[in-house]
């Protein structure tokens, strides 16, 4: 990449939402350990999709293919209004923002409770997922067993709920990617030799009362990190390289125990209610290939 196509990249885009469990914290941590060159760039647990906005910022997707996916609906539904019709978006936010208060945001909370929850446009859905997003407690996306949208009102003197420049950046960095509402263990289907795969799933408890499965209605504990990891050891067999964030469990552990592992990784987890229990904790990293 020569000095021009450099400067072209210099803008940061990043993410439209916050998100729990999110890499913003780690991201030059991370990087240092991703692959140098690759082909294509998957991204099946996106979330906040820090990752994603991070490596387009640094031109490093520049001519690849993006696949990013989740099994989140309303989470790609909102990707896919924030790449199509960002101006539509942000003058909906900028109303919301003006109606912000307690009332307003439980009234706007309760729609999906309600039959006309059906009959929102993809536009009103996803300007009230980022309002809701942006208003909650911590951002901490949870719905009960009925998928209905549970999180309290967060305590913020002025949210930034209609964040212009940073959803038309957004938009921008997302104009070629394909983004579907897809389970993760179809990013088989789309990948290829020399592609980069990064995994991001809702962690492994790191004890039975921990929250962090609690991301929304599909918990994912044994079973769905087993067929993870199957997924994991498919894509090494086709010679991607294959990235997994987890927590630091014996589980997570033996489970990769004849990949390299990193855990060196610090996130604040910050979803306690109760600030002096909050606290860092270390991650892993795991990597199917080695050091180039």
């Amino acid at each position: 990449m020569n000095a021009r196509e450099n400067k072209l990249f210099m803008k940061k885009y990043q993410p439209f939402i916050k998100w729990v469990g999110g890499k913003r914290g780690l991201l030059k941590q991370l990087l240092e350990i991703f692959p140098k060159e690759f082909n294509n760039y998957h991204e099946p647990f996106l979330g906040g999709g820090a990752v994603f906005f991070e490596l387009y910022s640094k031109g490093l997707l520049k001519n690849k293919k993006i696949y990013l996916s989740d099994i989140n609906s309303e989470l790609i539904n909102t990707y896919n209004v924030v790449k199509k019709y960002p101006h539509k978006l942000i003058n909906n936010l900028e109303n919301f923002k003006e109606k912000h208060n307690k009332e307003f945001y439980y009234k706007t909370r309760e729609i999906d409770r309600k039959k006309e929850f059906n009959n929102l446009t993809k536009i009103q859905r996803a300007t009230r997922f980022i309002y809701l997003n942006k208003t909650c407690f911590n951002g901490l996306y949870r719905v009960n067993k009925k998928r209905q949208f549970n999180t309290p009102i967060g305590s913020y003197k002025n949210p930034n709920i209609a964040d212009k420049d940073v959803i038309l950046s957004a938009s921008k960095a997302l104009e070629n990617a394909i983004i579907s509402d897809k389970p993760f263990n179809e990013v088989i289907n789309n990948t290829t030799r020399n592609d980069l795969v990064y995994f991001d799933p809702p962690y492994y408890p790191l004890n039975v009362t921990s929250s962090f499965t609690a991301y929304n209605e599909n918990a994912f504990l044994d079973n769905k990190q087993e067929e993870l990891f199957k997924i994991f050891e498919e894509l090494h067999k086709q010679e991607c390289f294959v990235l997994h964030s987890n927590s630091d469990t014996e589980f997570i552990h033996n489970l990769y125990i004849k990949y390299q592992q990193h855990a060196i990784l610090m996130a604040n987890r910050n979803i306690n209610s109760d600030i002096t229990k909050r606290q860092k904790i270390k991650e892993l990293l795991i990597r199917s290939f080695k050091d180039e």
